[in-house]
């Protein structure tokens, strides 16, 4: 059984961040999306803790991280992982992102790939610009952009969370419950359009970009049916990196740790373990 959970806050300066540690033995820090904080991620830490020490955290403005008053600045995401992970002393670092934690794993990665040992980047391409990624079928994004809006808006009409989806509604309604309470407690305080514009705005990096990864093992996992992240646009992003592959969930929506745990757990764990 892994050990108790240790939980803390790391002062950076203009907010706190909370963090919590469990398990023992290589490290893998999750990083959560908008719809989330550190609880996102309860499914992997029981899942992990026996053979990793899992460390998740709150990013700034979600609580129980410290609110700010003008919201968030995506911007500042990476410095405060590189805060946390040089705060515990870790070393060769695993980072699983799901969709806005992409941001602040990325962004580490690509400033310094040497000290990360294998990344996840699950329903996300982070800062990566999405249309350059699709310049030989930039008519296919256009058309999931159209398809995606219309299927948010009726999610919205009957009160089911985008980022859970319709099947995560009516198949596990107890599993949608608990997403959306989780969403509703770290981000309380959150102008969510805000932050989701200024990540918008970060999105201006070439897929080319990837390169400077080298030989970093890095994981994509989508779900088939998500209307927040483009699942096919993981394919083309593996291509330009050096050692890259991708995970296509069926039956999942944009939150496959969450809604398709199982798979999501075992397709991380047979990629750590062969990196």
């Amino acid at each position: 059984m892994p050990a108790d959970i240790q939980r803390a806050h790391l002062d950076r300066p203009d907010c706190r961040l909370y963090f919590e540690i469990t398990g023992t033995g290589p490290a893998i820090v999750f990083a959560h999306g908008l719809g989330g904080n550190h609880l996102s991620w309860w499914q992997q830490v029981a899942h992990f803790a026996d053979r990793y020490t899992c460390v998740t955290f709150a990013h700034r403005g979600f609580a129980p991280s410290s609110a700010i008053a003008d919201g968030p600045d995506p911007t500042q995401y990476a410095g405060d992982l590189a805060a946390l992970i040089d705060h515990l002393g870790l070393g060769n670092v695993r980072l699983v992102a799901q969709s806005m934690g992409g941001w602040s794993c990325l962004e580490y990665a690509l400033a310094q790939p040497d000290r990360v040992r294998a990344l996840v980047m699950a329903s996300t391409s982070g800062t990566i610009e999405r249309k350059t990624t699709l310049q030989a079928n930039p008519q296919r994004l256009d058309a999931w952009v159209r398809d995606a809006a219309a299927a948010r808006t009726d999610m919205a009409r009957r009160h089911v969370h985008p980022a859970a989806g319709l099947r995560m509604a009516r198949e596990q309604p107890a599993l949608h419950f608990l997403y959306r309470a989780i969403d509703a407690i770290g981000g309380a305080d959150l102008d969510k359009e805000r932050l989701r514009a200024r990540m918008i705005a970060m999105q201006t990096k070439a897929p080319d970009t990837l390169k400077a990864l080298g030989p970093l093992p890095t994981l994509f996992i989508t779900g088939a049916e998500d209307v927040v992240f483009p699942p096919f646009l993981a394919d083309p992003l593996a291509a330009v990196m050096a050692n890259a592959r991708v995970e296509h969930v069926p039956e999942a929506g944009h939150s496959v740790y969450f809604e398709r745990a199982a798979a999501f757990n075992r397709a991380v764990d047979e990629f750590l373990a062969a990196d």
